[in-house]
């Protein structure tokens, strides 16, 4: 029997998208269910489990970002690729805020796409086959065996990709991490320049886990450079969050 490339749920109020979309990932060896609007997605997710959600941003009803952060809570490992024919960055921060993992533009790419699904696959289903132990970090416990994080013994929710970008800061803390090693470590080789998905998921990782988010001690920033997380040593000392 072949193995699948993984399971895909198409969410798109177009029908011909959707059968483009059906076509082309079959041929790629992907398992594909589809939904015509976010209310039908949510049920499926609450029937099935799915690898990758491929989400129209734009559809009548539950839209697309309604429908990303109701994904996400109900399944926070899925990995979320949101489409778009619109490519404006208050868009696009405004699909990542709400829990999206990427996103890619129509008209796109056949191998574009089926490469980015690939990859939202394997990231969600690489787990830890072994047991790595937590890295603590002044009041911060982050154990990527059970990928859970807490604060002061208290658990913080965190989507995968936060939890992904979160641990590979602190399994370099103390040192700077360049914005583009940050982007290919985390989201994939293909990616580099897209610094906006950072400042956004640093953003967001600091409301959760900074006293004070515009004074960050543990998410700093090295300007023109990167960003690092700060060691036991030097997390007393605020910097500016910019």
């Amino acid at each position: 029997m072949t193995e699948t490339s993984g399971t895909i749920l198409i969410v798109d109020d177009d029908a011909a998208i959707r059968q483009a979309l059906r076509s082309t990932l079959q041929a790629s060896r992907f398992n594909t269910e589809e939904a015509t609007d976010g209310e039908q997605a949510i049920s499926l997710m609450r029937a099935k489990r799915f690898d990758v959600i491929l989400l129209d941003l734009s559809m009548p009803g539950m839209g697309g970002l309604a429908t990303c952060v109701e994904a996400r809570r109900l399944a926070p490992a899925v990995s979320i690729l949101m489409l778009t024919v619109r490519d404006s960055q208050e868009e696009i921060i405004g699909a990542l805020d709400a829990g999206a993992d990427d996103y890619i533009t129509k008209p796109f790419h056949v191998r574009e796409l089926t490469a980015r699904l690939r990859a939202c696959v394997r990231r969600v289903r690489a787990g830890y086959e072994k047991a790595i132990p937590p890295i603590t970090i002044g009041d911060i416990e982050l154990d990527p065996a059970r990928r859970t994080l807490k604060k002061q013994g208290q658990p913080v929710h965190l989507t995968p990709k936060e939890f992904d970008l979160l641990h590979y800061l602190m399994s370099h803390a103390g040192s700077p991490v360049a914005h583009s090693r940050l982007l290919r470590a985390v989201w994939g080789p293909e990616y580099g320049d897209e610094l906006e998905y950072l400042r956004t998921f640093i953003r967001q990782l600091r409301r959760k886990i900074e006293d004070q988010p515009a004074a960050p001690t543990y998410l700093l920033t090295d300007p023109y450079v990167g960003y690092r997380f700060g060691e036991p040593s030097n997390a007393a000392q605020p910097q500016s969050a910019s």
